[in-house]
């Protein structure tokens, strides 16, 4: 029998040359989990853009319905992604779920 657990990344793109910088990860085995670990990096993430460029940041942080959103995307078996915007690089903070065997 197979369960679930949930994989988390945040990783950083700049747009002018097209590189990638992996900012950390995460296994949980519960969407609720796998949610707090993607607040918490943009968390991290809005504490080092600028005023401007952190609002869209925080307003997802505090937006409740956005959050039961990723929560049903999550339970049911589908990838969940939430794009951070800044001026010249993108955040993406992403959440799927794995497969794991039953102990």
């Amino acid at each position: 029998m197979l369960t679930r657990s949930y994989w988390c990344e945040a990783i950083a793109h700049t747009l002018d040359d097209g590189r990638t910088f992996w900012l950390g990860a995460h296994s949980t085995s519960s969407p609720r989990l796998a949610l707090r670990w993607l607040q918490q990096r943009a968390r991290h993430i809005s504490d080092q853009l600028d005023p401007p460029a952190a609002r869209p940041v925080l307003a997802w942080l505090h937006d409740d319905q956005a959050h039961e959103h990723a929560l049903a995307v999550l339970a049911s078996g589908t990838p969940y992604t939430h794009t951070v915007y800044d001026d010249a690089v993108r955040y993406l903070l992403t959440a799927r779920p794995t497969p794991r065997p039953y102990p």
